[in-house]
């Protein structure tokens, strides 16, 4: 999608308020601690790390109260994790009484690069807004800085823009409190044998325990609202670790309150200061909806959620449906969004045709379960599909499904095909093991993908290739200086940015979390 961006101006929603107080009643009991800097530090150029970019300790982080800082003085604090939270700091005048207003700036930074390059030099397509900086003027010294925003980091700048020729500035007592509503102590701790693996496994949990907030947030950096792709990831990781269901719960509830007149459940959703929906939607997260309230009862057992939100789910199903073709295939023009993954190369047709078979085997579970009368219809337009599928989508001479009218050949969508079983279980461990020796040039830029990827692997029973598949991408992040798993990595392009700059990439992102399900669900 990259710079295109996505307005209805005539949307109607159609909110529904029992929906939304029983997501109201859902809300979390915030968990916070007081977090201080561990070192200072500087920065300097390293070709050898991510973006050029490394760390140097000059100092525990004990010893700032005892410098002082006038016009053009700065330093550097690292947390030595990443943090979620507010920022507070005691400044005190040093000399003369302060006869002037001292002026600071704050840059917050989750990673080294963000202390670095100015976000002045910043050219992306997105607001530059999401950049972490503050510019404030202190009136009364001594006093206490407290920050009313939240911020996303684990490096903090500070810069004496100016005090005045009388008075220098010294700062004391730097703290963060941290905020979330993810209880690590519920998490089971990781008896595995494999070092790389338990790091994993606790980077993943990290990240998303400062993903979750009143939701789930994407990211606690940018963009700070509930997505439904990373919902659906978010939740699977949780049912594994933290068991937060309740949370789910909510932000399922808070989705369904708030359709359009169509039935569409919004791509996101924002919280403050009311609930809103986004003039956003996408054919993929639609029905990914659908299949995270599928998800949540399996992990629950909670049919009374599942019989209030099953006419909404099966709504996403009839849409998509209403996209098809005369031959059964996804139509592919310029009326239509979905996402699938953050690559403009991509063709969105067959993956988004997977993703809708992969919903309907699971809606027709979730009918079953009621036992409704849509179940044979569901079962009929299954088929359909598939077979749809196999006629036009599959190139028995490529041994690849394709997309588009240019029939192209994706990671994506042999990706998804094997996720929606379209082929018998043997054929489509051929389809992955093909693929990964192929290696077709439309790749894969997000962790979100990543995890589908390393999914089906472990569905065809390939285990090994899996665990290889995650260490070589999750792994490499934490070699790269990952404390939480990212938005966006690419061991090929360290550099790479959908948005135009790889300082507004999301360093802390919840569909990054997922190594943590994939070990534990299917014992790694």
């Amino acid at each position: 999608m990259s710079e295109k961006i996505q307005k209805v101006a005539d949307q109607v929603i159609v909110r529904n308020e029992t929906f939304i107080s029983k997501a109201e009643r859902l809300m979390p009991e915030f968990l916070k601690e007081t977090v201080r800097p561990q070192s200072l530090i500087k920065i300097e150029e390293n070709p050898a790390k991510i973006h050029g970019w490394g760390t140097e300790v000059i100092e525990s982080a004990d010893h700032l109260s005892n410098y002082d800082y006038g016009k053009g003085g700065q330093f550097i604090l690292d947390f030595g994790t990443h943090l979620v939270g507010y920022l507070s700091m005691k400044v005190s005048p040093v000399g003369s009484p302060p006869d002037a207003p001292l002026h600071l700036k704050l840059t917050f930074g989750e990673m080294p690069v963000e202390m670095a390059e100015p976000f002045s030099e910043y050219n992306g397509w997105i607001s530059s807004s999401w950049l972490q900086e503050e510019t404030l003027h202190v009136d009364v010294l001594p006093g206490v800085i407290e920050l009313p925003r939240r911020y996303s980091f684990r490096y903090l700048k500070v810069e004496v823009l100016d005090t005045s020729k009388k008075y220098r500035v010294a700062f004391d007592n730097v703290e963060c409190i941290t905020v979330t509503s993810g209880d690590a102590s519920l998490v089971k701790e990781l008896a595995h044998e494999d070092a790389m693996l338990k790091e994993i496994d606790k980077v993943s949990i990290k990240t998303l325990q400062d993903c979750m907030q009143e939701v789930f947030e994407d990211g606690p950096k940018r963009d700070r609202r509930l997505w439904v792709g990373d919902l659906r990831l978010q939740a699977l990781a949780n049912y594994e670790t933290f068991q937060a269901n309740d949370l789910v719960k909510r932000c399922l509830y808070l989705f369904a309150g708030v359709p359009d007149d169509k039935g569409r459940v919004a791509a996101n959703l924002f919280i403050a200061p009311s609930l809103i929906a986004d003039d956003t939607y996408l054919f993929d997260y639609s029905l990914l909806f659908t299949t995270s309230l599928f998800d949540y009862v399996e992990a629950t057992n909670d049919y009374e959620t599942l019989a209030e939100l099953w006419p909404l789910a099966y709504r996403q199903v009839e849409i998509a449906l209403e996209r098809l073709d005369e031959r059964g295939i996804v139509k592919d023009d310029e009326t239509w969004w979905s996402f699938i993954d953050w690559n403009e190369k991509l063709n969105k047709q067959a993956p988004s045709q997977a993703i809708l078979i992969y919903t309907l085997r699971r809606t027709i579970k979730m009918a079953a379960l009621l036992k409704s009368d849509k179940q044979a219809y569901l079962e009929k337009q299954l088929q359909a599909v598939i077979d749809a599928t196999k006629e036009h989508l599959w190139d028995e001479d490529l041994g690849f499904f394709v997309s588009g009218s240019d029939r192209q050949v994706s990671w994506a969508s042999q990706i998804w095909m094997v996720h929606a079983e379209v082929s018998a279980p043997e054929a489509n461990r051929k389809i992955m093991n093909h693929l990964l020796a192929k290696k077709p040039e439309v790749g894969l830029t997000t962790p979100y993908m990543y995890h589908y990827l390393v999914e089906a692997l472990i569905l065809v029973g390939e285990k090994e290739q899996a665990i290889e598949q995650m260490k070589a991408y999750w792994g490499e992040m934490i070699k790269d200086g990952a404390d939480t798993f990212w938005e966006l990595y690419d061991p090929a392009n360290k550099s790479f940015s959908p948005y135009g700059s790889y300082l507004i990439n999301s360093y802390c992102h919840a569909w990054s979390c997922t190594p943590t399900y994939l070990i534990r669900k299917y014992a790694l």
